[in-house]
């Protein structure tokens, strides 16, 4: 089974915190949806013995796009790739565009999975963040989602300058109190080149702190754990059934097609990844040329990714596959770079699989470098 994902370039305003790829002008997005359409076709040749499970639709703000849009896009995919009887297909929204008729206009078309980006329920981080969307914003829309969506997750930001350990608990419970089924929750992250970056180093916004965003974290496990969802991936939680299909391909190494200006692909040996620029984009594929590049991923590269994606999930990293795929000697070696960690009680093994305990669960991408193979092709 396979994913295709598409990128849809354009958002309202530009969040603080944002690094991904988008514009702000919507001037060419007539001319982005059929771009995206001629992509579709010209790469269909590439998932030819593929079937396709999952469709997702992230950005930027695919909630930007028009219905009939996003289901033109839905509908091309259908006559160019094999796709399963019950593809999970995701759109990513913002609040602001999930009207009750536009709610009921989307509960009527392909989409069975929304994501909406609520990030906080409270005004302050909202407007510390630059989002496009208020609190009643947030809130009323959930109220209308849930009568019409029974797949929904929501993302939800720790960590925020100001953000009390009272009021994340109060985001928290807000979200349990709608009845959602999937919570993603990252910490504010201050990335290069942003407006969050540039507020810091003038001293208009504090930098966040690792010390409280780790307790926020600690305090979502606990209270999500409690109202019975599966923590199953570091940044995600899910009630049985409702994991999602689209990141949990990313993370057990299926492959996925990416359509768009800046989206990623992965075939098993390769990765390739397309311009981040919209006229780039558009010129190539007028041209009937794939604005991409490519590398093939090396066997330190594989053990590496899989090192990563795997200790972040509750799937954890299988010895014996280790030992399968990149011998016994890389086994043996990971199992050294292991022990403090082990010893420090900040990863366990179960049977033949090294995970994360709760105390390192945290901590996880910096123990996954720690276990990166170096230099060694």
């Amino acid at each position: 089974m396979s994913g295709i994902y598409i990128h849809i370039p354009f958002c309202k305003q530009a969040c603080h915190y944002c690094d991904f790829h988008f514009s702000t002008s919507m001037k060419k997005k007539d001319e982005m949806v059929l771009a995206l359409e001629k992509e579709l076709q010209l790469r269909a040749d590439e998932f030819r013995n593929e079937m396709v499970e999952t469709i997702y639709f992230g950005g930027g703000t695919p909630s930007i796009l028009a219905v009939d849009e996003i289901v033109f896009l839905i509908d091309k995919i259908y006559e160019n790739y094999n796709v399963a009887d019950t593809p999970e297909i995701t759109l990513e929204a913002n609040p602001d565009d999930l009207s009750k008729d536009r709610i009921i206009e989307l509960s009527k078309s392909p989409i069975n999975r929304l994501s909406i980006g609520i990030q906080s329920f409270f005004e302050e981080d909202l407007s510390l963040m630059n989002r496009a969307h208020n609190a009643h914003d947030a809130r009323i829309c959930l109220v209308e989602v849930v009568k019409h969506f029974d797949n929904i997750s929501i993302d939800l930001i720790y960590g925020i300058p100001g953000l009390s350990n009272e009021r994340w608990i109060q985001n928290i419970e807000t979200a349990l109190s709608f009845g959602i089924p999937h919570i993603s929750s990252y910490a504010l992250t201050v990335e290069p080149k942003t407006a969050l970056r540039k507020l810091i180093q003038s001293g208009n916004i504090a930098a966040p702190n690792d010390d409280v965003a780790r307790e926020q974290f600690l305090l979502l496990v606990d209270k999500l754990e409690q109202s019975e969802f599966i923590h199953y991936e570091l940044s995600n939680f899910g009630k049985n059934n409702y994991f999602s299909k689209n990141n949990s391909s990313y993370w057990l190494g299926k492959k996925y097609l990416g359509i768009g200006p800046s989206a990623h692909s992965y075939n098993g040996i390769s990765r390739s990844w397309n311009v981040s620029n919209n006229s780039l984009y558009l010129k190539s594929i007028q041209e009937n040329k794939l604005p991409s590049e490519a590398e093939v991923l090396s066997p330190t590269d594989r053990y590496n990714e899989y090192i990563m994606t795997g200790l972040r999930t509750i799937w954890g990293v299988d010895l014996d596959r280790i030992e399968r795929e990149f011998g016994a000697e890389r086994r043996n070696y990971l199992l050294r770079q292991a022990a403090r960690f082990i010893d420090d009680g900040l990863l366990g093994i179960d049977g033949c699989i090294l995970k994360t305990t709760t105390k390192g669960k945290f901590l996880t991408d910096g123990i996954a470098s720690d276990l990166f193979l170096i230099n060694l092709e």
